[in-house]
């Protein structure tokens, strides 16, 4: 939803990602690239007994998928910049839906060559639950960058699409 520099974007627009369902192997291979095999995420019998009485995604996957769902130009992308406020307002389950929600809310210049630009971030899921929400910041470039070794066709296809979304 960040597709153009930085001098390009405005206070107030929006933008709405595709669906993605988290599945029993996101969980699994999250559990096991990190190590976090609590209970809670990895054992159905434990999970029966908990609070909500099912196995939880866990939230740092949760907000690493729901951050990487928004879409951006990497011409003009530099780097994350940093999150705040990030709060889990209802849990994920395993074949829950979930859809990110963005609306920038600050543009801070940064130096001659960069601005911050910082967003809510929501994620929502299928019963329309707000399961997330932050504010996200991203360092974008105010002049793109060129596509070395991009061909002649590709190049063309993204100058074309350019100015059709934030």
């Amino acid at each position: 939803m960040i597709r153009h520099p930085f001098g390009e974007l405005s206070l107030g627009q929006t933008g709405i990602s595709s669906g993605r369902t988290m599945t029993e192997t996101d969980v699994v291979n999250f559990c096991m690239l990190t190590g976090n095999w609590l209970e809670l995420h990895s054992n159905v019998e434990h999970a029966k007994s908990s609070l909500y009485g099912q196995r939880l995604v866990q939230g740092s996957l949760v907000f690493s998928i729901v951050n990487a769902m928004i879409p951006f130009d990497s011409s003009v992308l530099a780097a994350f910049y940093g999150c705040d406020k990030l709060r889990f307002l209802r849990p994920t389950f395993i074949n829950d839906t979930l859809w990110a929600r963005t609306e920038i809310i600050d543009l801070k210049d940064h130096d001659e060559r960069h601005g911050v630009v910082t967003s809510k971030l929501e994620g929502i899921n299928q019963r329309d639950e707000t399961v997330l929400r932050c504010e996200f910041s991203l360092l974008i470039r105010k002049s793109r960058l060129d596509r070395p070794g991009e061909p002649a066709k590709i190049r063309a296809a993204h100058d074309k699409t350019q100015g059709q979304s934030a």
